[in-house]
């Protein structure tokens, strides 16, 4: 599944990130805070790294049941780049 990634700024220079599926917006339960586009186009695989604190299987879960991906303050990663 491919997902585009926001971050937020957090506590402690550290931030909190958010996965969509890939094209669709942010949902507007989420739209209240000022997310900035982290990542595009991310492939998000079973067989990968975890993406920004938000392992696969932990995504998907997400997304099946809200339509988005949070990660937690305290795990962050989402790929190599960021």
């Amino acid at each position: 599944m491919k997902v585009d990634v926001y971050k937020r700024p957090d506590q402690e220079g550290k931030f909190s990130y958010l996965a969509v599926p890939e094209g669709r917006p942010i949902p507007e339960e989420a739209t209240n805070i000022d997310w900035e586009t982290a990542e595009n186009n991310v492939d998000l695989d079973e067989d990968n790294e975890p993406i920004h604190g938000i392992s696969a299987e932990d995504a998907f879960q997400q997304i099946s049941a809200k339509g988005y991906a949070i990660s937690s303050v305290n795990k962050i990663r989402i790929g190599p780049n960021v």
